[in-house]
């Protein structure tokens, strides 16, 4: 649903390219992936197919901004899960060791990342320390000889699972100075747990990650992140990404409720003739709308080369905002059926649930905001 015809500022082969994956997303994705939702698994299956759509190197595709988001929100229009998978391997482990990593760093792993043969986790959150996590790094590593040693925990680590390395931040023991460091998950002392029992994204796999004097050569260091500001420009762009994923979640949400508004009957007709429904799906189609709009200018910015940690926290707020309303207009809808995975609807409910708080939570994101229009800041 692109009332506003922001698909029009594509290209013709951009446009053929999004539809290629919305065909793809729609008819192998959709539905298959709610079994694998419900047991909270990881659908090795679909990431394969995914990867044969050239989705695993997205980030290094040359193509518009503007394209990619779009390609974004139509993996979550399918799966919100699915496109934190996608988005997170491309924005995090992708483009930050193209932009950060060495040479030898982007030889040995770009290739494999980018059919999906290889998986990275990107560990910064920790157990003790998530909004304030800028100057709360506890992680520590000191050289010893022509090693690092690495020693502490991160939390909601995405992929930490299965992955066959980890992009830590660490502080050094001695200097305090933020670093980022390749550490491959088969060596001994890295040790990583499923985080069970969430109520939404649960295909995607996190973990709480613990590093118990882990050594790793000196080449494992990211050469490009010798600073904290080094992440600030890539959780600039993630934040962006995730108002994709919130637009995303809102067509699923317009699309789930208009079918079904049209099919369910109650009191001898379809309910998408009652006045109350109409105005549910003219909210969603609004909201959705507004973010697609919204969202098509932060492209234009990327595009520039001028996007503002400011614009990114606003646009992340903002669309998450709107999609939870939208997702609970669309859950009471459906009435009973809306609290179940089986109609989809109870599966995209609960999946912006956490698009509300990953990536920056909608109240830090808020307070970024306000302090860019006041030149005051709420917090340290």
């Amino acid at each position: 649903m692109d009332l506003l015809g922001v698909t029009q500022q594509l290209s013709d082969r951009e446009h053929e390219r999004l539809l290629e994956v919305r065909e793809l997303v729609q008819n192998k994705i959709r539905k298959q992936s709610i079994e694998y939702w419900n047991r909270e698994e990881f659908p090795a299956q679909l990431v394969k197919l995914l990867a044969q759509q050239g989705l695993a190197g997205l980030q290094l595709e040359s193509c518009s901004h503007l394209l990619r988001g779009l390609i974004h929100a139509e993996i979550a229009r399918a799966d919100i899960s699915l496109s934190s998978v996608v988005g997170i391997h491309n924005e995090l482990v992708v483009g930050m060791l193209d932009e950060l990593g060495s040479e030898e760093q982007r030889a040995r792993w770009l290739p494999k990342l980018t059919a999906f043969d290889a998986f990275g986790a990107f560990a910064l959150t920790e157990p003790e320390h998530g909004s304030d996590i800028a100057g709360g790094v506890q992680c520590s590593v000191k050289r010893d000889g022509d090693e690092y040693v690495i020693s502490g925990a991160k939390r909601w680590i995405g992929m930490g699972t299965f992955s066959d390395f980890t992009l830590l931040w660490a502080k050094d023991a001695e200097s305090g100075e933020l670093g980022a460091y390749l550490v491959e998950s088969d060596r001994p002392g890295f040790c990583a747990t499923k985080i069970e029992h969430k109520i939404g994204l649960r295909i995607i796999q996190n973990a709480d990650i613990t590093f118990d004097q882990v050594r790793i050569p000196l080449a494992n260091k990211l050469p490009g992140a010798s600073c904290f500001s080094s992440a600030n420009g890539l959780l600039m762009q993630s934040r962006a990404w995730v108002g994709w994923q919130a637009v995303g979640a809102m067509m699923a949400t317009f699309d789930i409720c208009k079918a079904y508004a049209l099919e369910r009957q109650q009191f001898g007709q379809p309910i998408a003739s009652f006045q109350l429904i109409q105005q549910s799906l003219a909210q969603i189609a609004g909201n959705l709308s507004l973010c697609l709009s919204m969202m098509s200018d932060i492209a234009r910015k990327q595009e520039r080369g001028d996007l503002q940690m400011v614009d990114a926290a606003m646009a992340k707020s903002t669309a998450t905002r709107l999609a939870r309303e939208s997702a609970s207009l669309g859950r009471a809808l459906m009435g009973g059926n809306g609290v179940v995975s089986d109609f989809e609807m109870g599966k995209v409910f609960c999946d912006v649930e956490i698009l509300h708080t990953y990536e920056g939570t909608y109240e830090i994101n808020s307070l970024i905001v306000g302090r860019a229009l006041t030149g005051v800041s709420a917090f340290v």
